[in-house]
């Protein structure tokens, strides 16, 4: 019997030590694909991406970089997307943050080689301009449970440090309970001194961050478009879902309008992805929400962001663990115990 998926592909931070050597380890059988990407790495003049696979040491000085951490997770995630079990129907595809340039591709909208050019493009862009710089702080309570009023005060508080002089901070995503504020030194130091400390670790910066969607990447997202033509995007094979929640349908989308939102409001507005799943959730009721490798940590933000739409009656953490033992509908590629849901 088919089981239908929403397929949700990770961003940034998802490719860490213990993924190292995530394309040896599972796709062995995806050897021209990596090929066509490690040409045009090379002919970039930047280290393959089966060789920084390939390592035998990881550090997060490297790994983390935009130029490194995007083409890996870019590489991991597609591969992962084209293993799925032959009785998996994809019904639609969505991504959190650089996810949306994989589900790009997963969905037929970029080639997999275009889709490369563009996640190693702003990649790299990003890198060499590094702009401000993001962390992440949760407004859910410890049950999950939704907390709008404090979830506004913390957005309240983050435009009342924007609005002073030399101060940069604004929302960069909406991440299932957790808030990512990005912004400059002085706004990311201010929000951290005016919030208590939560779990012992948020306010949490991320390594070689910058300040993605929000206003201060306007140069990135001229550069980028730039470099990266309108030619490149066709119809999508399937419903793609991006940062507002949007659908873009096959068969009807304007093409030329996907690259300005590619290259325009999702890299300098706010990149809502708990919408994002809850619309996928509503308007396409799948079995499974699979999200691909690498990491695993996108999970939890999905898991959140169903639970925050009321999915299925879930009304917090415990009511999520019960479906999920019972009839599991959230499957992790990048979590070994969960994989063979996806691939069969």
């Amino acid at each position: 019997m088919t089981r239908t998926a929403v397929l949700i592909c990770p961003g940034r931070g998802t490719y860490n030590k213990a993924e190292l050597g995530y394309l040896h380890r599972h796709h062995t059988d995806k050897a021209a694909l990596f090929a066509g990407f490690d040409a045009q790495r090379r002919d970039a003049g930047q280290e393959e991406v089966t060789a920084l696979d390939g390592a035998t040491r990881y550090s997060v000085s490297k790994y983390s970089r935009g130029d490194v951490a995007s083409p890996l997770i870019f590489a991991s995630a597609l591969a992962d997307a084209q293993s799925l079990a032959e009785d998996i129907e994809v019904v639609a595809v969505t991504g959190n943050s650089m996810g949306w340039y994989i589900a790009l591709a997963a969905s037929g909208a970029l080639s997999a080689a275009d889709g490369f050019r563009v996640v190693n493009t702003m990649g790299t862009l990003m890198q060499k301009q590094l702009i401000g710089g993001q962390l992440v702080y949760p407004f859910a309570g410890p049950d999950w449970q939704d907390d709008p009023a404090r979830k506004a005060e913390l957005l309240a508080l983050a435009a009342e440090i924007n609005a002073r002089e030399g101060h940069d901070l604004a929302l960069s995503i909406d991440l299932g309970g957790l808030l990512v504020l990005a912004g400059n030194e002085a706004g990311l130091t201010a929000i951290e001194a005016a919030v208590p400390v939560v779990e012992e670790r948020f306010p949490m910066r991320l390594a070689n961050h910058a300040a993605f969607h929000t206003a201060l990447q306007a140069p990135v997202a001229a550069e980028g478009r730039k470099r990266l033509g309108a030619e490149m995007f066709t119809q999508p094979e399937l419903p793609l879902i991006d940062g507002r929640g949007q659908i873009w349908w096959p068969g009807a989308t304007d093409t030329r309008a996907l690259w300005d939102y590619t290259l325009g409001h999702q890299v300098v507005e706010a990149y809502d992805f708990t919408r994002a799943v809850q619309n996928a959730a509503y308007e396409f009721a799948p079995d499974l929400f699979i999200v691909t490798g690498p990491g695993t940590t996108l999970g939890g933000a999905v898991a959140q962001s169903l639970v925050l739409g009321g999915w299925q009656g879930m009304t917090g953490k415990e009511t999520f663990k019960v479906r999920q033992a019972k009839t599991p509908m959230l499957v992790s590629m990048g979590d070994d115990a969960q994989r063979g849901q996806a691939t069969g």
